[in-house]
């Protein structure tokens, strides 16, 4: 032997009327080197079919060459044009209807290559003219053509070879025992003659020709089974020989074997040197578990057993022995010598394509992918796997009715974007007075970066957030501050990587089968259909649902889930709107499921449905979600016409349900942000602009009152504490969002924080604002509202401007006597209890007739003038608050009668610093912020000022303090 020459295998379409695949080019001569003169031929038939019948003369090739320099397939070389540039030497003649001709010649000379650089494979994308339409292999991949080096060639026609991983003993070809292998060989002798053609099956020669074909039939008795490997060679007349190989294995039949007592889906161990895995697969034919433990090989010793219960209940199982305590090992499960998938119930899974951008900061000493030995997402399994010892063992979960829920996506939250970190934030969490933080899908989802409803493995956690070890330490870090912690579970769909629709698809990332035991072919519900739906309706599906909610519930200590998209849990066709009696029974079905492992867990709904069906889930005993961003936003924005801010509807008794389950939100990761919206679209009048920053957070206390204090759990949107104020839409819906931690640190923001957090601590500590027992009358739906809250141990008013201009309101107190105003401290003595008040826009008060503590003083601004009680009849120019100020301070003033008015601010010189306003003004009371900025733009510096209100011949003057 003179010299071995690797060759790829290669289907060639020509010699094979049955083969199921294609080239999308051929070439003339067929066996083309890179010393030929090249003519490409182009099937638009074939590959994608982007440009199949297409009725044009302007198809064009984009091309270039993979030479021993490129990095990979992408790495194109010596490209002959951009994109969209139409070079007359790219431009292909039509032969018939989808057959094209491109004219290469030598390709060192068409694509300008150096002689001392070797091309290995010519590279094409065709497009017409413009790019509209292009022609692509399968999948829209690029198309590649192979060249082939001169002397003699050997090709594998039958069957189809691929050795992506390195050895032939990853990527056998399959035979059952019985069954019969078909081989043809064909070699072509470049520039040469051919002498002889020999085939060997494990050593034995089998055939042996002196045609340019060799055909051969392997028959595998009844009685073989395991690895077969076949050499074929091919020699010239002057020595030269080209040799493929390639390993088949043949499938033994397979006798049912019960599983051991105990044996469920996924890794089940019993010591700390074995594990026995199990995979239902109903109607596939067999089964090889590969990994670290057998080098990636097919493996006879690695097929896993058959338990055939019926013919739509098939299970697989094997029990893999000598494992090393606590060591880590990849797997995947090779399913019919076709579908390589990882195990759907593992705790962890490698991605080949996003863990290497994990920083090791996030996941410390993270295995790697086995590249190069199989591919898509690969299982680990680990004996002898360490116990998390909980701090806290028997957590007493908060009432429902009294649950302050945080929704947060880590992604957005925290920088870092591990729990870890999470951990330490929980002191913020606690301060503000949240005692439920609910965590945006946590399981492994498809990227890295994303909001998490994109599942694909829901037993392990995605890495991206850290190990699973810092996600108990946080559940447990949670209870011992008295927080639950809540899941958010995406059971409607998953996505194409998901090993459960991956079983049973088209192709490797098409829709589910009929097949299918867990999913629809397509979702019944045509305008609310993402990735691969569910059907919850299979014993299969509703069976694995029972197994990750226990899983987490057990595993992770967690103390419940918020489901997504619970009104897709049918396949009753329509919008899913409708009362839905099948879902109903589906979803208690489940709750009931939940409640046996964990009698007090949350089973919380984003539902959106029918008020009917909604109350019946309520009443059951399940939470609802309650999206009111729309009503809250226009109340905040001031737009009352039409009731577009009315809060009615966030109250469970208004939707006659029984008990108070409903949970209400302001924002949430699916809605707009209220400060946005008050930031750009909030209205004025006069001084009064809702689109000034210290305007809309006092909006944003104001709804608060109306929130908080309403009887009901509640949610809250991350950072809605401190006025986020980035649209939901910035960086695109689902992208990355500014974590603005520095908010905190701003006066104006931190005061919302702390306003939120007083209201949060008066609700906590008073049934009125919580108990099924308090009773509510709700005057709620124009712009000025108030709600009236009594219980045995405390009566409430809450009153609140919502518009833009001065307003009376009636507090409805219900008896005479002592009232407190909870922000202020003042204590009122009523004895009118048709007492009318004034209110400011933007301003409220929270009235109760029993002695609360007192905030913080400073956090609202609503009690600049003074007692609302106490209407002045005479020009009034109120001290501007706070004082001293640092960076803005807030002015108000009274007009009796309709007005011309300045109001100035002077230096302690006498002069003229910044004015505030000069025009004519209604009659009441009217508020105004000044920054420190001067009438020139510029900020000025610390001292003593004087603001100066004038109105005819009237004047006021007070004097405040700038503290920079």
């Amino acid at each position: 032997m003179t010299k071995n020459l690797k060759i790829t295998a290669f289907l060639i379409l020509q010699f094979l009327t049955t083969a199921v695949f294609a080239q999308v080019v051929t070439t003339e001569p067929p066996y083309a080197t890179a010393n030929d003169s090249i003519i490409v031929y182009f099937h638009a038939d074939r590959g994608d079919q982007g440009l199949m019948d297409y009725s044009g003369t302007d198809v064009y090739a984009h091309t270039g060459v993979i030479t021993n320099l490129s990095s990979g397939p992408s790495d194109w070389k010596y490209v002959i044009a951009a994109w969209d540039q139409n070079l007359p030497k790219a431009k292909l003649t039509r032969i018939e209807q989808n057959l094209w001709k491109l004219t290469i010649g030598n390709p060192y000379d068409y694509y300008g290559v150096p002689q001392n650089e070797q091309i290995l494979k010519l590279a094409f994308v065709f497009r017409n003219s413009d790019g509209s339409r292009t022609g692509r292999d399968v999948g829209g991949a690029d198309i590649f053509y192979e060249l082939y080096e001169p002397g003699i060639n050997l090709v594998i026609l039958e069957p189809q070879v691929s050795v992506p991983y390195g050895i032939p003993e990853r990527s056998p070809v399959f035979v059952n025992a019985g069954d019969s292998l078909k081989i043809v060989l064909t070699a072509a002798a470049l520039g040469t003659k051919l002498d002889r053609f020999d085939l060997r099956i494990n050593g034995m020669l089998v055939a042996q020709s002196t045609a340019d074909t060799l055909r051969y039939t392997y028959h595998a008795p009844q009685d073989d089974h395991g690895k077969k490997t076949v050499f074929a060679s091919a020699t010239d007349t002057s020595g030269n020989e080209a040799s493929e190989t390639f390993v088949f294995m043949i499938t033994p039949v397979q006798q049912d074997e019960d599983r051991p007592a105990g044996i469920v889906e996924g890794e089940n161990y019993a010591d700390d040197q074995s594990v026995t895995l199990c995979l239902f697969a109903p109607y596939k034919k067999f089964v090889y578990v590969i990994g670290d433990f057998n080098d990636w090989k097919v493996d006879e010793a690695y097929l896993m057993k058959k338990d055939s219960i019926d013919r739509d209940s098939t299970y697989y199982w094997l029990t893999i022995s000598g494992l090393n305590a606590g060591q880590e090992y990849a797997y995947q499960y090779l399913v019919d010598g076709e579908i390589r998938i990882a195990d759907p119930y593992t705790q962890k899974i490698l991605d080949p394509w996003n863990d290497q951008y994990i920083p090791s900061t996030t996941y410390p000493n993270l295995k790697p992918y086995p590249s190069g030995k199989t591919d898509f997402p690969v299982s680990v399994l680990q004996t002898a796997r360490s116990t998390y010892q909980w701090k806290v063992q028997d957590f007493n979960r908060p009432a429902p009715e009294k649950l302050i829920v945080y929704e947060l996506l880590v992604r957005d939250f925290l920088a870092k974007h591990d729990f870890k970190t999470l951990i330490d934030t929980l002191d913020y969490l606690q301060k503000l007075g949240v005692n439920v933080i609910e965590l945006m899908p946590i399981n492994e989802f498809e990227g890295n970066e994303s909001w998490g409803y994109n599942p694909s493995f829901y037993f392990a956690p995605d890495k991206y957030y850290g190990p699973a070890e810092d996600l108990k330490r946080l559940v447990d870090s949670c209870h011992v501050r008295g927080m639950a912690v809540v899941l958010d579970m995406v059971l409607n769909h998953a996505t194409g990587q998901c090993p459960l629709v991956r079983l049973y698809n088209e192709g490797d990332f098409g829709r589910p089968t009929p097949e299918n035991p867990w999913f629809n072919v397509e979702s019944p519900n045509p305008t609310y259909n993402w990735f691969n739906d569910f059907d919850h309706e299979s014993p299969a599906t509703q069976k694995f649902v029972d197994r990750v909610n226990r899983f987490w519930l057990t595993e992770y200590n967690v103390d419940g889930f918020r489901f997504d998209f619970t009104k897709g849990f049918t396949n009753t066709p329509g919008d899913g709107w409708a009362y839905d009696a099948r879902r109903i029974n589906i979803l208690k079905r489940m709750a009931d499921k939940i409640w046996e492992v964990k009698s007090d867990a949350y089973v919380i709904l984003e539902h959106l449905t029918d008020n009917s069906e909604e109350k019946v889930l309520a009443n059951y005993g399940m939470l609802l979600w309650g999206n009111m961003n729309y009503s809250y936003s226009e109340a905040t924005m001031g737009y009352h016409d039409n009731n577009k801010s009315d809060l009615s509807w966030g109250y469970y008794k208004t939707r006659e349900w029984s008990k108070p389950n409903l949970i209400t939100y302001m924002e949430s990761h699916d809605e707009e942000r209220l400060m946005y919206k008050n930031l750009t679209y909030g209205r004025s009048y006069g001084s009064y602009n809702i689109k000034e920053l210290s305007t809309a957070l006092e909006r944003m206390k104001l709804a608060g009152a109306f929130f908080f204090l309403l009887p009901g759990p509640k949610m809250i949107w991350q950072f809605g504490e401190l006025g986020y104020d980035y649209s939901i839409d910035y960086n695109g819906r689902v992208g990355n969002k500014p974590i603005r931690w520095d908010y905190f640190q701003q006066e104006e923001r931190r005061k919302l924080y702390k306003a939120w957090a007083a209201m949060i601590k008066l609700r906590n500590e008073n049934p009125v604002f919580y108990s099924a027992a308090s009773s509510a009358d709700l005057f709620v739906v124009g712009a000025v509202k108030r709600i009236n809250l009594y219980h045995g141990l405390m009566n409430t008013s809450i009153v609140g401007n919502f518009g833009v201009t001065t307003a009376s309101i009636q507090p409805n107190f219900n008896h005479g006597g002592w009232w407190y105003d909870f922000f202020s401290g003042d204590s009122l003595f009523v004895t009118n209890t048709d007492t009318t008040i004034t209110l400011l826009a933007g301003e409220f008060h929270i009235y109760t007739d029993r002695k609360t503590f007192t905030p913080e003083q400073g956090l609202i601004l609503t009690d600049l003038a003074g007692s609302s009680f106490a209407t002045p009849e005479e020009f009034t120019l109120a001290q501007n608050y706070p004082n001293p100020f640092n960076p803005s301070t807030t002015i108000a003033f009274y007009l009796p009668t309709t007005e011309e008015i300045s109001l100035r601010v002077y230096n302690m010189r006498g002069q003229l610093i910044k004015e505030l306003i000069s025009g004519r003004l209604n009659s009441g009371w009217h508020k105004i912020a000044w920054d420190g900025v001067n009438q020139a733009g510029n900020t000025v510096a610390s001292g003593v000022y004087v603001y100066r209100l004038q109105a005819g011949e009237k004047t006021r003057l007070r004097k405040m303090i700038l503290l920079r």
